[in-house]
């Protein structure tokens, strides 16, 4: 079973150059989340709301049109589909949807930028502390997977240029140590876990700046695994030779 999870940065934009038709196509997942969808059901047209053979569920922000946004596809029919963590200020942005499925729990989340001020960085640090507390709810049922654009490198290895950004959001102490409070409570960075020492890997590229042209990025979408599930994890990858976004997709493969 292949679980994939992208940031697509408006998922109307993969109609582009047919990014979507080759994402399904290459990337074959069985199960795939996506992140900033920027887009309410009723703005999609068929090919988003219902591909062949998935069934499609989306999470959309109501306080604002055209801004984050989550949906979950998968081939499996899930069990139970949960929208949001029950917190009205977090989930009226669409940031959180999960599926139960028999042997696990996959929550899929697109985590607050900490940009435009302390505000939203305080916002970014309690929806971290909110969503960690929720995933252990679920996880005293079963294990838990959670994936998406977390917004934040964890270690100086997760970025090109770690020096240069020490004081900027997405890579502040305070935001990384939220990433240690995870893997302290017991769930394994997938990727880094097959790769350690692995350099140069990221999933994110400022466009303004054409970064991606040089490889001038951050590592910012995970799939972290709860310790007990982490023996039927097979791989984990991050794919950059796919296009349509500012970030490309990551994956991990099932047993």
């Amino acid at each position: 079973m292949r679980i994939v999870s992208w940031n697509v940065n408006g998922l109307r934009s993969l109609t582009k150059e047919n990014y979507w038709g080759a994402f399904l196509r290459d990337m074959k997942p069985d199960i795939f989340c996506l992140q900033e969808t920027k887009a309410n059901p009723d703005q999609l047209s068929e090919e988003f709301l219902s591909p062949a053979g998935y069934s499609a569920f989306f999470s959309s922000c109501q306080v604002r049109k055209g801004y984050s946004g989550v949906a979950l596809y998968s081939k499996i029919e899930p069990l139970k589909v949960i929208y949001g963590m029950g917190i009205k200020e977090f989930d009226q942005e669409g940031r959180v949807i999960g599926a139960e499925f028999e042997d696990f729990w996959l929550i899929n989340a697109y985590f607050p930028n900490g940009g435009k001020g302390p505000e939203r960085i305080d916002y970014k640090l309690r929806f971290y502390d909110t969503f960690l507390a929720f995933v252990e709810k679920l996880h005293k049922e079963k294990p838990v997977i959670f994936c998406g654009d977390v917004n934040t490198a964890h270690e100086e290895i997760d970025l090109a240029r770690p020096k240069e950004n020490e004081g900027n959001t997405g890579f502040l102490p305070e935001e990384r140590a939220w990433i240690d409070e995870v893997i302290s409570a017991g769930y394994i960075d997938s990727f880094r876990y097959f790769h350690p020492n692995t350099k140069d890997a990221y999933s994110y590229w400022d466009q303004f700046t054409h970064a991606r042209d040089r490889n001038v990025g951050w590592r910012l979408d995970y799939f972290f695994v709860a310790g007990e599930f982490m023996k039927r994890v097979k791989k984990a990858d991050i794919h950059p030779d796919v296009f349509g976004s500012d970030h490309c997709p990551v994956s991990i493969e099932l047993k």
